[in-house]
């Protein structure tokens, strides 16, 4: 799903509209925080699925 910058346009016009100019920026760094956590989070889980793995060789000291 590729959105061009005509679609891109138009969404943000919409929520504009919808949300109006002073909620629009609390809205944006609220989605921005959000990914960002998932991201996080997601991060997490990946490391702890490889310490997890029994078949992943031990580093050799």
């Amino acid at each position: 799903m590729n959105l061009g910058f005509g679609e891109i346009l138009i969404i943000l016009v919409v929520a504009l509209l919808v949300f109006g100019p002073k909620k629009l920026p609390q809205l944006g760094r609220a989605a921005g925080q959000t990914l960002h956590e998932f991201k996080k989070g997601m991060k997490n889980v990946m490391n702890d699925e490889e310490d997890d793995d029994p078949n992943k060789k031990k580093p050799v000291q």
